[in-house]
């Protein structure tokens, strides 16, 4: 398997880059993700010229406007971050996807703590300098914070959209055609469904326009795949999922497989087994009754089984 380019903030690949010469070494990326992904660190503090160890930076603000520096105000390195993550956020075309460090004042997605320039009291409203260059120019591309990825359905809806946006990456590079465009959403849509409903139906309508270009319809297509990926598929959007599913073997399955395989779907649905329970079974028909549509869906296999995603939900 051709291994994922990811981008990720040096001290979570355990690397001792903090300002305390510590790291924040993330155990999923590092014992499980790095068989199928090729790592790209980058710490951007060590980047711009800052020393390990090195005095703590933080955001602070000042009549709305927020700098990284020193406590005291001095060292400021607000404008260096920015020009750093603008640079390299630019050579960041070919990741699948980018894993931050919560909280940093450089790499924090979100809830980064911003302090008063007078020094009492902060609020956890701000972004890491870097990381958000590194967004605004990557849009589409899948991010989280290694912390984050601590939580199972956090870790299993990430790893779903690297590896879905590689297979698109893979994709434009081989020259994208409306025939390759609809093999491709044919293939991701009940993965699709699993997440967001209205998003099924709307990338549906839009392959059916015959009145936009390709590369137009592309970007569009990628666009609605990306942000529908993002809504954590639950339990009840997996039993849609599975019970569509169900409908293909509805004649080929006597009374007790049909009664088996309803009754794993209702316990999935109830919180009684993970979800690998009914998928397991419908895998199982698969293979006693071939399907070739759904042989292809995506949703069987997001991501490789050796990484265990969905044993724990």
């Amino acid at each position: 398997m051709k291994k994922l380019k990811i981008g990720i903030s040096a001290c979570v690949m355990g690397e001792p880059v903090r300002f305390d010469r510590g790291h924040k070494k993330s155990g999923f990326c590092m014992e499980q993700l790095a068989e199928f992904a090729e790592f790209k660190p980058v710490c951007p503090e060590m980047a711009i010229g800052l020393p390990v160890p090195r005095p703590t930076i933080r955001q602070i603000v000042r009549d709305n406007i927020i700098t990284v520096s020193r406590p005291d105000g001095s060292g400021d390195v607000t404008q260096a971050l920015k020009d750093f993550g603008a640079n390299a956020a630019q050579n960041y075309q070919d990741l699948a996807g980018f894993v931050f460090c919560a909280k940093s004042p450089s790499c924090g997605m979100e809830r980064v703590k911003v302090y008063h320039h007078h020094g009492k009291g902060s609020e956890s409203t701000g972004v890491g300098i870097f990381a958000e260059q590194v967004m605004k120019a990557n849009p589409l591309l899948p991010c989280e914070e290694s912390g984050r990825l601590n939580d199972p359905i956090i870790r299993e809806n990430f790893t779903t959209r690297i590896f879905t946006y590689q297979k698109w990456l893979d994709l434009k590079a081989e020259g994208l055609t409306r025939h390759k465009l609809i093999q491709f959403h044919s293939a991701h849509k009940y993965l699709v469904m699993s997440h967001h409903v209205e998003s099924y139906r709307e990338l549906g309508r839009l392959l059916g326009r015959a009145d936009i270009g390709v590369e137009e319809q592309g970007e569009r297509y990628i666009s609605g795949l990306m942000q529908a990926l993002k809504h954590k598929a639950s339990r009840r959007s997996h039993t849609n999922t599975l019970q569509h599913l169900q409908g293909y073997f509805k004649r080929q399955l006597d009374e007790h497989k049909r009664r088996e395989l309803t009754q794993e779907i209702a316990a999935y649905r109830e919180g009684l087994s993970p979800l690998l329970v009914p998928l397991t079974l419908i895998k199982h028909h698969l293979i006693e009754f071939p399907n070739e549509y759904l042989q292809q869906q995506t949703y069987l296999n997001p991501h490789p089984k050796e990484l265990r995603l969905r044993y724990g939900y």
